[in-house]
């Protein structure tokens, strides 16, 4: 028989901004193309608005000791068994025997991480530092304005042909197709055609450098310490 403690699951939340927190004492079944099994202890069984389902000890940080990814449905059965089914038929069966706590959170709309404004200041510090890209090179501006968004650093290399830079902390396939879609506008306009473009990045996945290489733009991996660190030697007194 379960033993609710604590039972109080707010009524009229709207489910993709609901987060669900259980803390209870459970057996977890895993039965898919393996099987897996969790005896009975204290778990926090956390549902969330995208209809994931995870199963935390008071350990390992953030992973999970066993979970169940969206999108898969959750059926409560009598209240005791929890069934957690996705789409291959796999199966997280969640044995309660006393909940110690259960309650909904609406969270909202997050905005996202933001990882300290890093692409921002790698545009800033490129920008001041465009001769990283190769000698000869002469900024035209930063945040270059389209119809489809701003060209975070418009440039000329030193044969006069304009650089379409696009920036990014980790450089992966929707960065390309980004660039992409820059450089198809700029070339319609005859006062910077030709634009060749630049991919540059921290770190660039290497599907994204075959899309861009394929493309015809360069990639250049940049060393985000190592400009930030660079001596500025402007309106030096000594």
């Amino acid at each position: 028989m379960i033993h609710r403690r604590i039972a109080s699951v707010p009524s009229g939340r709207v489910a993709w901004r609901t987060m669900r927190l259980v803390i209870a004492r459970c057996s977890v079944d895993y039965a898919g193309r393996l099987t897996a099994h969790l005896p009975s202890a204290p778990r926090l069984i956390l549902v969330k608005a995208d209809g994931s389902v995870s199963i935390h000890a008071d350990d390992r940080a953030y992973k999970p000791l066993n979970w169940m990814s969206p999108p898969c449905s959750l059926k409560e059965g009598d209240g005791s068994v929890w069934t957690v089914e996705n789409k291959g038929g796999e199966k997280l069966i969640i044995t309660l025997e006393e909940v110690l706590h259960d309650s909904s959170h609406e969270l909202g709309v997050d905005p996202g991480l933001i990882k300290d404004g890093v692409e921002a200041h790698l545009q800033e510090l490129l920008a001041d530092r465009i001769e990283t890209l190769g000698e000869g090179y002469s900024l035209i501006r930063r945040e270059y304005p389209t119809a489809i968004g701003p060209v975070d650093i418009l440039c000329r290399d030193a044969d006069g042909q304009t650089v379409a830079v696009e920036i990014k902390r980790r450089g992966e396939i929707d960065g390309v197709e980004q660039l992409t879609r820059y450089l198809e506008l700029l070339n319609r306009d005859p006062h910077l055609a030709p634009v060749k473009g630049v991919f540059a990045a921290q770190e660039i996945k290497p599907q994204a450098r075959v899309l861009a290489t394929d493309r015809g733009m360069s990639c250049v991996v940049l060393d985000y310490d190592a400009l930030r660190g660079i001596e500025d030697d402007k309106l030096r007194l000594f």
